[in-house]
């Protein structure tokens, strides 16, 4: 049953991709409602969730926020490298469009994925109304990983065929989670720590890269309905689906 699910998260993820692609034409708007997404996806769903999961402290702090303020300063620091070397090679013009920034958070976007499929696949475990919620969350906020996928590979200049992958990528790490719970159990607090440092990757790219970019060429008022339009939809989502 956890696979027919997941199966769901596949195909809303294409279509949440589809959405980013055909909407080129409106570029500030799909950049805004993408931070949008990402900002409720991390503060509504993730951090919660990773601090609900990784229950212990460090030095007076939670574990999972002590993750999520390095994954942010990760974020920072990979991207600014790999500005610099673009930079050095190709001129200032490419200094904040590396392409390998764009590969490497959608490849966290898969990695995401597929610890969905994990939860997907440990709720059907333990049975009752969680698998229903956790199925219900998962296949609403899978929509706007696909299109937060398809977004971020193209935002740093990576080609169309790039793009796709990481989209196809992305559709299938749900299906390959749930499967794998079959075969083994990811302890909780290692869980709640990749939420943790995963959210603190998704905030750098929507507050440092994709919100400026969405206001840059168009600061228009549509575009922050847009992003606000996108955080209250994840709320609604988390709401819906019980937290």
């Amino acid at each position: 049953m956890a696979v027919f699910v997941a199966l769901g998260a596949f195909l809303m993820t294409l279509a949440g991709g589809w959405t980013a692609q055909r909407v080129t034409d409106r570029r500030h708007l799909v950049l805004g409602l993408a931070g949008g997404l990402m900002l409720g996806v991390v503060g509504l769903d993730l951090l919660p969730e990773a601090l609900r999961a990784a229950d212990r402290e460090v030095f007076g702090v939670p574990a999972a926020l002590l993750l999520f303020v390095a994954g942010f300063l990760l974020a920072h620091l990979v991207e600014r490298t790999l500005a610099a070397r673009q930079a050095a090679h190709g001129g200032a013009e490419h200094q904040h469009r590396a392409p390998e920034v764009g590969l490497t958070a959608a490849a966290a976007m898969v990695g995401h994925s597929a610890m969905d499929g994990v939860a997907i696949g440990a709720a059907f475990q333990v049975g009752g109304g969680m698998a229903a919620s956790v199925a219900l969350a998962v296949i609403a906020h899978d929509f706007a990983d696909g299109f937060n996928t398809f977004t971020i590979t193209s935002l740093y200049g990576n080609a169309r065929r790039r793009a796709v992958g990481m989209l196809l990528a992305d559709a299938c790490a749900p299906l390959l989670g749930a499967l794998s719970t079959v075969f083994l159990h990811i302890p909780e607090p290692v869980l709640g720590g990749y939420l943790g440092l995963f959210g603190g990757v998704l905030l750098y790219l929507a507050a440092a890269e994709i919100l400026p970019e969405a206001h840059h060429e168009h600061p228009a008022r549509s575009t922050l309905l847009c992003t606000v339009a996108g955080a209250a939809f994840i709320w609604l989502v988390v709401g819906v689906s019980g937290g």
